[in-house]
C-alpha cells in the first residue's frame, strides 16, 4: 500500500483524509493575521497550514499582463496591476520563522509553495513537504530542483494535459509524489464543480500506481472533496479564510471555519463508509441477520423419527443460530427427526440425522 509521511502524519490510500488549509494571500499582508489564521485553521480541523512564498518580480510581469486585459479571469476585477496585487498580498520572507514557530505552538504542520529557487532554499529547513502549484507544472527544471531535496512533493495538475502530467511525474520519485487532480479556476461561479472531473483520479491510479492521490480544489463548497474520497484521493488542499467578506484575491472562494469543519467531519464519515471491500455480515448486522433472515420451520407438529417431507416445511423469520436457510431445504428433506418438533419451530442441524 502506498504511504508517504507528511510530518507527523502518514497519508496513503488506506489512511484517513489529510487536509491542507491554503492560507495563501488571506493573511492580507499582515503577520498578525497570518498567525491568527494558523490557529483558526487548526481549530477547524486542518492538518496543515500552508502558505505561498513568492515575490511579484519572480512570478509575474505586467508587460505581458497589460496585453491581455480582455481575458475574463478572477484577476479581471482587481483594482491594481497583477504585480501590485501580488506585492501587496505576498508572504513576507522575514515572517517565515515566526510562522513556523506559530504552527509548532498550534500543533499544526507548516508548509508552503515556493515559487522561486531562493524560496526553496529559504524554506527547506522548515518544511517536511513541498507543494508545486498548477501554474508551474511545465517548469520541469524547477520541479526537479525541488524533488532533489528528497522530501515529498505535492503536484497540482490544474489546466494541464495528460502529457503535462506525465512530464511532471517523471521529474519526481513516485514514492515521494502526491498527485493532485485540480481545476484551476478562482472565480466564484457556483457551478464550476462541473469542471472538476474527478474521474481523472481513476486515470492517475492506473498510470501512476505508486503515487498517493489528492485533490487541490477551488470550488465554493466541498462536494468535490467528498466525491474524490471513493476514487482514491486522500490529500486535500483548499483555500482557507476566517471571513469570506474580506477584501483580497483569495477570500471569496475560500472555505470559512464553519464550512471547513463540516468538510472534515463529512469526509471522515465518507472515508469510514468505504471499508475494505470484503463482503461479509458486518459485526453490527449480526443481530439483524438473525431477526431478518428466514429459517426452515415445521409447518405442523412432527414426532421424533419422522422423515421430513418438503410439504412439512415453511420459511419464516427469525433465523436462530444452528438453523437452516431456505436454500438448504434439499438438505433437510428426507432426513429423520431426532426429537419432537412443534409447529413453526425452526429445525436445527442437531435435530436431524
Amino acid at each position: 500500500m502506498n504511504e508517504i509521511q507528511l510530518g507527523k502524519i502518514k497519508v496513503g490510500n488506506h489512511l484517513k483524509p489529510y487536509f491542507i488549509a491554503d492560507i495563501a494571500a488571506n493573511h492580507d499582508g499582515e503577520l498578525s493575521r497570518a498567525k491568527e489564521l494558523v490557529w483558526v485553521a487548526k481549530e477547524s480541523g486542518a492538518n496543515c497550514a500552508k502558505f505561498q512564498h513568492f515575490v511579484a518580480s519572480k512570478i509575474v510581469n505586467d508587460v505581458e499582463f497589460s496585453k491581455i486585459n480582455s481575458l475574463e479571469t478572477h484577476q479581471s476585477g482587481w483594482n491594481a496591476s497583477v504585480s501590485e496585487i501580488y506585492d501587496q498580498y505576498h508572504f513576507r520572507r522575514e515572517w517565515t520563522e515566526d510562522i513556523v514557530n506559530e504552527c509548532k505552538k498550534a500543533d499544526i504542520e507548516f508548509s508552503t509553495s515556493p515559487y522561486d529557487y531562493d524560496a526553496v532554499e529559504l524554506v527547506d529547513e522548515y518544511i517536511n513537504f513541498y507543494k508545486i502549484g498548477s501554474g508551474d507544472i511545465s517548469w520541469i527544471d524547477f520541479i526537479k530542483y525541488v524533488a532533489n531535496k528528497d522530501k515529498p512533493v505535492l503536484i497540482a495538475t490544474g489546466a494541464a494535459t495528460i502529457d503535462d502530467v506525465k512530464r511532471a511525474v517523471g521529474s519526481v520519485k513516485e514514492n515521494k509524489l502526491i498527485l493532485m487532480q485540480c481545476n484551476t479556476n478562482y472565480t466564484v461561479e457556483r457551478d464550476k464543480h462541473k469542471h472538476v472531473n474527478l474521474k481523472v483520479l481513476e486515470c492517475y491510479k492506473e498510470l501512476f500506481p505508486n503515487t498517493v492521490l489528492g485533490l487541490s480544489d477551488h470550488t465554493l463548497g466541498h462536494g468535490s472533496v467528498l466525491g474524490a474520497i471513493p476514487l482514491g484521493a486522500r490529500v486535500f488542499e483548499k483555500h482557507f479564510t476566517d471571513d469570506n467578506s474580506r477584501i483580497g484575491p483569495d477570500h471569496k472562494f475560500a472555505l470559512n471555519p464553519v464550512n471547513w469543519r463540516m468538510m472534515v467531519e463529512m469526509s471522515e464519515e465518507v472515508f469510514e463508509t468505504l471499508g475494505d471491500g470484503i463482503k461479509r455480515v458486518e459485526e453490527n448486522e449480526k443481530n439483524a441477520f438473525i431477526v431478518q433472515r428466514r429459517s426452515i420451520v415445521c409447518i405442523k407438529d412432527l414426532k421424533k423419527g419422522s422423515i421430513i417431507k418438503k410439504e412439512d416445511l415453511d420459511f419464516l423469520r427469525p433465523c436462530p443460530e444452528g438453523s437452516f436457510h431456505p436454500y438448504e431445504a434439499d438438505i433437510v428433506t428426507g432426513k429423520k427427526l431426532q426429537i419432537d418438533k412443534k409447529k413453526n419451530e425452526s429445525i436445527l442441524k442437531e435435530d436431524i440425522c
